[in-house]
């Protein structure tokens, strides 16, 4: 018997692109390169619009009937299925709490305060809204590096158009200085990578990393032969050495075994910060084929990568 994980649509597959960022990170390394035509407000468009195909389709209030929709029949009819609830509108307050911490450790002791519920009511809840695939727990990785790194998950909407959503957040509110769209940028990222892992030729797992200092990485992708891709993700056009702190501190520890550090971010060229340093548009995620041919840096600004190469699911 096989399980197949029915996801929402790629980024890749509603673009008609072959989205194989995975496979050409792990191939080129410190090499990859891309040059991006997306700019800020299309990642926001993105992270509203989802993956649904019916979200796809549709704008503004049609589309919020429909997420609206989708999400109050799961609750009620699939997770209903699954168990008794005897909390509806905690069930609800859940989700939206979920929503909002997108990118963050989750932590049930911490929900079950805000929510005034027992933790292990809400350890139940959780784990049925994983079971109904609306949301997705990232183990913390350590390979046992220090003791100080800690051992808890974090959790990610599996689609960022949901999330939006239930935050009440449309295009115009995410433009905003104020607005939750980092973190709805790393969960839409994280989910985007966990897809490609379905069907990428290179096999890895997903993780995060952080230590008791605070000090963390976004996602830690490793494979069977224990090289590792560190990817921090920030939502601004702009980055900085600062962005690389969570990789320098990884870096130290991986010695060889770090293949590559890389910060997503909103910004359209790649840009080279040192050793196996680099910053790549977001938009990578969609736009490499499986297989990068390295093209040459100049003055900290990229070339466009080869073509693209078709995948089979």
């Amino acid at each position: 018997m096989e399980t197949i994980e029915l996801w929402p649509l790629s980024q890749g597959e509603i673009d008609e692109r072959s989205d194989g960022f995975v496979d050409a990170v792990f191939a080129a390394g410190a090499e990859l390169r891309h040059e991006s035509g997306e700019n800020r407000r299309g990642y926001i468009d993105r992270v509203v619009r989802g993956g649904f195909p019916e979200s796809v389709a549709r704008t503004g209030r049609r589309r919020q009937a429909f997420l609206d929709n989708y999400l109050a029949d799961l609750v009620n009819r699939d997770v209903m299925q699954l168990s008794e609830i005897e909390h509806g509108p905690q069930m609800r307050a859940l989700i939206r709490l979920l929503a909002a911490r997108s990118g963050q450790l989750l932590v049930p002791g911490n929900l079950a305060r805000s929510l005034g519920l027992p933790q292990s009511t809400v350890d139940r809840y959780v784990g049925l809204l994983e079971e109904v695939f609306l949301i997705k727990r990232i183990p913390a990785w350590s390979r046992n590096l220090s003791a100080r790194a800690v051992s808890t998950a974090k959790g990610a909407m599996v689609d960022a158009g949901i999330a939006a959503n239930v935050l009440g957040q449309d295009e115009a509110a995410l433009a905003r200085p104020d607005s939750p769209l980092g973190g709805l940028l790393e969960g839409f990222v994280a989910m985007e990578i966990a897809r490609q892992l379905t069907w990428s030729e290179t096999r890895a797992e997903l993780f995060h990393y952080r230590t008791k200092d605070q000090v963390e990485v976004d996602i830690v992708l490793e494979d069977r032969q224990g090289r590792v891709v560190a990817i921090d993700v920030k939502a601004a056009a702009t980055a900085r050495s600062d962005d690389f702190r969570g990789i320098d501190h990884l870096a130290r520890r991986l010695g060889d075994d770090l293949l590559v550090g890389i910060v997503l971010y909103t910004g359209t060229e790649t840009l080279s910060f040192g050793e196996r340093k680099l910053a790549v548009p977001v938009s990578a995620l969609w736009e490499l084929g499986g297989e990068a041919t390295p093209t040459p840096i100049a003055s900290g600004f990229s070339r466009k990568t080869a073509g693209e190469r078709s995948r089979n699911r």
